[in-house]
């Protein structure tokens, strides 16, 4: 007889249902996994035989075989602990193998036989749902595999499991949470001057700009940045749970409860290529997938890893990043919105003749270079943050805050849902900057008078094809923030300060 218990195994963010098959035969005792596990889950030998031995249920001495079908995936992750210990259990008569069937399992077993969290819960969740079966899951991870809206055990412990099937103990319903979406306590109130730099966010918020802001250092970047997030409409209920996915992916999502509010990450600039797009020796999304839905920081640019910054323009240009692997082609989502801070110069204070240094313009030019043309043209606004004039510091904290203008930006961002949900339903375009082709001309066309403006102004400035559309880009979001219907000659004007000439070229000096 074989037992067989059903689980999964995850390529990227797509879910492998994988058949635990357990067999124990005549012969010499032996216990054996097959089907093309990794060290972790050939582990599992260990932790199933030790959780066993601590409910009372010793192995009998008999010839076992695990096999992990299909047998060419790739298995990796402790999750394969429990589907192993039921399947057993299944062999040994102590578990409903026809019940048993009904469900879908995975969790880390301690020696104790305690069930510990483990990552992917709710992606494995929505993948049991689409074969109408249950899920079996760690008890702390029930509300999170609950959103999938099947059957959940959530059980603390390997017992509680067993007596559940034999009726002696009742497993409750986990119910699905939510984080809660708390006020943020950073407001644009707390930046005094730098008015040039807050229009630049506003502008960023409600297109889904990228945005790179230079400036000395103390100018207030970091500052401005981290503000962000507030500016943002929170996640609707598709996002939040694509968004949350990833982050159960990665073992990141808080006791199971799906996100509300939008991603924000800010590595260090000492992140490898694997750190900020995924990958590694065990896939895992990276930085900018974790982004997904929100924004990603990257403060002192120039100092991040010339590969690893090439490595973004892949993502920020498809919205996902594929890591290429011998066994496997893993892809994450990866639609970020980037915020960029970086000094003119090594020093940060190129432009000050009294704070600059000796090697003044050279320095800035060498240290500018560090950001590729290529990643530099894929940002659509690039916008100084000059030094604080000390005055502006004693002046009274300004009347307008997050919070107005989080309001002009959601106004902003329901038009454009609504636009493009009416011209283009079939596509998941959800703001300007998400918008291509034959759809933004339609959209972003301006008037013969800013047509002539940008014409002129892009032989001028010598813009690529990618940063003419994303000047009509911002233009079009410009309309929106004043709700024009079509775009004017002033917005392509305000379109236009946004951009810079390339690194290395006269003009981005501070």
């Amino acid at each position: 007889m074989i037992a067989r218990v059903g689980t999964v195994a995850f390529q990227g963010i797509e879910v492998l249902p994988i058949e635990v098959q357990a067999q124990m035969a005549a012969g010499l005792p032996a216990f054996t996994l097959v089907g093309l596990p990794d060290r972790g889950v050939g582990e599992s030998r260990e932790r199933v035989r030790a959780a066993l031995n601590a409910l009372g249920l010793a192995l009998p001495p008999k010839r076992i075989t695990i096999n992990l079908a299909p047998a060419d995936v790739l298995k990796e992750g402790s999750h394969f602990d429990l589907p192993i210990a039921m399947a057993l259990l299944v062999a040994m008569g102590i578990l409903p193998g026809e019940d048993i069937a009904e469900f879908m399992a995975l969790g880390e077993l301690g020696l104790d036989g305690g069930l510990a969290p483990v990552a992917g819960v709710l992606p494995a969740a929505m993948a049991a749902a689409e074969r109408s079966r249950g899920l079996i899951c760690p008890g702390a991870q029930g509300g999170e595999a609950a959103w999938a809206g099947i059957a959940v055990l959530a059980p603390a412990t390997l017992l509680a499991l067993i007596n559940h099937f034999k009726g002696t103990q009742l497993l409750g319903k986990p119910l699905p949470e939510m984080a809660e979406a708390e006020a943020s306590p950073l407001d644009l109130k707390d930046i005094k001057g730098q008015e040039g730099a807050k229009r630049a966010l506003e502008v960023a918020a409600a297109g889904g700009h990228n945005l790179l802001m230079i400036g000395p250092p103390g100018a207030g970047k970091s500052m401005l940045a981290q503000r962000l997030p507030a500016l943002l409409p929170p996640l609707g209920a598709a996002e939040s749970l694509e968004v949350s996915m990833i982050h159960s992916l990665a073992g990141t999502l808080d006791q199971g409860r799906l996100l509300t509010r939008r991603p924000f990450r800010d590595p260090h600039h000492s992140a490898s290529v694997p750190a900020l797009v995924g990958g590694g020796m065990r896939a895992r999304p990276g930085e900018v997938s974790l982004a997904h839905g929100g924004v990603l920081f990257l403060d002192e640019l120039p100092e991040f890893q010339r590969a690893a910054l090439e490595a973004l323009r892949q993502p920020l240009e498809t919205g996902r990043t594929s890591v290429a692997r011998a066994n496997a082609h893993v892809t994450y989502p990866a639609r970020v919105q980037l915020v960029a801070a970086m000094n003119p110069c090594k020093c940060g204070y190129l432009g000050d003749p009294g704070l600059a240094c000796t090697r003044a313009p050279k320095c800035g030019a060498e240290y500018q270079t560090r950001i590729s043309g290529p990643l530099f043209d894929r940002i659509d606004l690039h916008v100084e943050v000059p030094a604080v004039n000390p005055a502006d510091l004693s002046l009274p904290p300004p009347a307008e805050g997050s919070a107005e203008i989080a309001a002009r930006v959601a106004a902003a961002r329901t038009r454009q849902r609504e636009r493009y949900a009416q011209l283009a339903p079939e596509r998941p375009v959800r703001t300007n900057a998400e918008a291509d082709g034959e759809l933004l001309e339609r959209v972003a066309a301006p008037d013969a008078e800013g047509r002539a403006l940008l014409t002129e102004a892009a032989t001028r400035m010598r813009l690529s094809a990618r940063g003419y559309h994303r000047v009509l880009r911002v233009a079009r979001t410009l309309a929106d923030l004043d709700a024009a219907e079509g775009v004017r000659r002033i917005h392509v004007a305000e379109a236009l300060t946004y951009r810079r000439l390339m690194p290395g070229r006269a003009g981005l000096a501070g």
